[in-house]
């Protein structure tokens, strides 16, 4: 090699040398996204099948998924105690625990769901007076620490809502309670203007698919959405959202199927079910999953489902 070219080609290398460390620092130094593995509706109940394949799921989020900060579990997470007598309501609670203990070893942030409460539809023998009726049973056995809670991460605050109130004629309602209500317009103001907020409720706030849930149209072509599929109060929610800017994502699950709507500055993700079709197969078009979700540090969000 002549003593031209070698420099020349020695010039070269440093440049390479010399550019290289700074887009290795820029890399380094930029933050990476909070990733959140949100499995919800799993309902659980005893059965070869089913367990497996709930153990297969929290596996793949635990395990095959890197990087993950930490999981919500969105709520349903067994089968049913609405309408359980004390034993299977026992039986159905011990097996999911013991299954998240086996698989997760992730922080986990539990959301109640419709059917983790116990005894509000039991017709006889009515469970009132029972020390773990209605969401007693469920707190406990999860460890929250309330119904509804919050907790930060990084830039982010995370709200956890207790969206399933029992309606007096009947059945149960999507909306938030008084005392909740007001709980949630103290926190709302603490959180700093500059930091974002993620609110997780197992009914959607807002959701297309809880126009979508029954597959058909009113015989006048109207879609139906019931107020036990989408929050009843979201307007009184939306004026209370519009006040602040830093709300940024709403998650919940309960209709079994996924959407994606962007409000108001909000991005509102109904991440379908664990259990897909209530373990048999595919819920309309969608196939059992959960979401892995990413948040970055100027408010922005995305999602991505498993179809574990």
């Amino acid at each position: 090699m002549k003593r031209r070219d070698f420099i020349s080609n020695s010039a070269g290398r440093s440049a390479v040398v010399l550019t290289n460390p700074s887009a290795i620092v820029t890399t380094q130094i930029k933050k990476p996204p909070i990733r959140v593995a949100h499995l919800t509706d799993i309902h659980i109940k005893p059965g070869k099948d089913i367990e497996a394949s709930v153990a297969k799921a929290m596996h793949h989020a635990q395990i095959l998924v890197p990087e993950i900060d930490f999981i919500i579990n969105g709520g349903d997470s067994i089968w049913d105690s609405l309408e359980a007598d004390k034993e299977k309501t026992q039986i159905q609670w011990d097996l999911f625990t013991s299954m998240l203990k086996k698989e997760i070893s992730l922080p986990v942030y539990h959301c109640i769901g419709n059917h983790d409460i116990w005894g509000w539809f039991i017709k006889e023998n009515k469970p009132e007076n029972e020390r773990q009726y209605g969401k007693v049973w469920v707190v406990e056995t999860l460890q929250m620490k309330n119904r509804y809670f919050s907790f930060s991460k990084d830039k982010w605050h995370f709200i956890i809502l207790d969206s399933t109130q029992l309606n007096p004629a009947g059945g149960y309602i999507g909306k938030i309670d008084e005392e909740q209500l007001v709980w949630l317009q103290t926190e709302l103001a603490l959180v700093p203007k500059e930091n974002f907020i993620c609110i997780v409720s197992h009914i959607p706030i807002l959701s297309i698919c809880a126009g979508l849930f029954f597959d058909k149209t009113e015989a006048n072509g109207d879609l139906k959405i019931q107020r036990n599929l989408m929050h009843s109060d979201f307007f009184a929610l939306k004026k209370i959202f519009n006040n602040y800017p830093n709300i940024k994502v709403c998650i919940s699950g309960h209709i079994h199927l996924q959407d994606e709507l962007n409000y108001l500055g909000i991005r509102y993700y109904c991440n379908g079910a664990v259990s897909g079709n209530w373990w048999k197969g595919s819920f309309q078009e969608f196939a059992p999953a959960y979401a892995m979700l990413e948040f970055y540090p100027d408010g922005t969000s995305k999602r991505y489902m498993q179809n574990y």
